[in-house]
């Protein structure tokens, strides 16, 4: 059946936006930062929100398709951490908050993506879930597993650029941050260990922490995920990490910068 993927009356076209559920005052909310749909608005495109979906592994699978069947695009935005069992690994003492019924949504959603060669954007644990679904592991706890110098979840604000990651050089990420070397915002303690057949590398910091992936250039299927937060950046009219967004955006109407 041909994809329609729709555009807003008023605004460019639609991205479906991942979000969580947490409790909040006894009552499970949908939660998703508002910078996520600030700096796609910014962009051009029209963010739609999709929280997690309950019910069998086909009844979430028909869902996801439906959903991204009429979107141009989709991104996996941050939070808890990925459930080890997804990538065939038993829980460090040090796993963080999991949410089995995210991860299943997320993990429907990008092998969707795939098939509907859908441009998709990944966003910290964004990119953790990309290189799971696409058959990676995940290192559970960076400072118990990869003792560092460098503190990749400092406590710091959320627009704080915290250390370094060197990008390379005319990957799609460095074509669209337009430099070579860039300091990100870093709040995770996980992160990304076997990466999948089908993701490069294109940034790592200084201590070999993947900090970027993407597709090939020869493959048909747009996608770009970095470890850091750009949407936090979303005032800042001078950040690089707005042309990841532009690049995005260009992937999915075709203007701009292009999608290669």
């Amino acid at each position: 059946m041909a994809r329609h993927p729709l555009a807003a009356p008023a605004g460019g076209p639609l991205v479906a936006v991942s979000a969580t559920v947490r409790v909040d005052d006894g009552v499970p909310r949908v939660r998703l930062a508002a910078s996520y749909l600030a700096i796609l608005q910014r962009a051009g495109l029209t963010p739609v929100v999709v929280a997690p979906l309950t019910g069998t592994d086909a009844d979430v699978a028909a869902a996801i398709d439906r959903i991204l069947d009429s979107a141009a695009g989709l991104v996996l935005s941050g939070g808890e951490d990925v459930a080890p069992a997804a990538y065939g690994a038993t829980s460090s003492p040090h796993l963080g908050r999991v949410n089995p019924e995210r991860d299943r949504t997320e993990l429907a959603a990008v092998r969707a993506a795939r098939d509907l060669r859908l441009p998709t954007l990944a966003i910290c644990r964004g990119i953790q879930v990309l290189n799971v679904a696409l058959g990676g592991t995940l290192i559970q706890d960076l400072p118990s597993e990869r003792p560092s110098a460098i503190a990749h979840d400092p406590d710091r604000p959320r627009d704080s650029r915290t250390h370094a990651v060197q990008l390379v050089a005319d990957s799609r990420l460095a074509r669209a941050m337009g430099v070579a070397v860039l300091d990100i915002n870093s709040i995770h303690h996980q992160a990304i260990d076997r990466v999948a057949d089908s993701l490069v590398v294109t940034a790592t910091a200084a201590d070999g922490v993947v900090e970027g992936v993407e597709t090939g250039r020869r493959d048909p299927w747009w996608v770009v995920g970095v470890q850091w937060h750009p949407e936090e950046f979303v005032t800042d009219a001078d950040a690089p990490d707005h042309g990841l967004i532009a690049a995005f955006a260009a992937a999915l109407t075709g203007v701009g910068q292009p999608p290669a």
